[in-house]
């Protein structure tokens, strides 16, 4: 877990340090696919909430403490692929976080010009929360058959 979060960490905060170096914000660089502009942003995820910045940053750092107690309680039968989740989560959070401490906003330049400008701390946690879910579903679905099977 420690390695994975240390991963997902260090790919965000060289990403972003790259963007703030090479890349002005206003500008554009197109990629055909999807573009790379520096965006900072003060709200949540994916800018949707402006203007709240020390309550969602509090609130979000108290969220990810019970987000990695809960996971951690819950390993189940998938322990690496379930702890590399927890990883990814924790690496993007800290990333994010960081970026909250030190600039007040946080730096995004993934831009597929369909969603929302985003950052790798948003793709690590959107990633690591979608393996969780999975491993907790096939789980919890493992589990069901077997309580029916008396």
């Amino acid at each position: 877990m420690a390695a994975t979060a240390a991963a997902a960490l260090a790919a965000d905060q060289a990403s972003k340090a790259l963007v703030r170096c090479f890349l002005p914000p206003g500008k554009t660089l197109d990629l055909h696919l999807l573009a790379l502009r520096q965006v900072r942003n003060p709200g949540t995820a994916f800018g949707l909430i402006r203007g709240q910045s020390l309550p969602f940053f509090l609130g979000s750092v108290a969220l990810l403490l019970v987000l990695v107690l809960v996971l951690w309680r819950f390993r189940g039968e998938e322990g690496r692929a379930f702890t590399a989740a927890l990883g990814l989560i924790i690496g993007g959070a800290l990333g994010n976080i960081i970026d909250r401490i030190s600039l007040g906003a946080v730096v995004d330049f993934i831009d597929l010009r369909f969603w929302p400008v985003f950052n790798l701390a948003d793709t690590a946690i959107v990633l690591g929360v979608g393996i969780a879910l999975v491993l907790v579903i096939r789980e919890v679905w493992r589990e069901g058959k077997g309580a029916t099977r008396h």
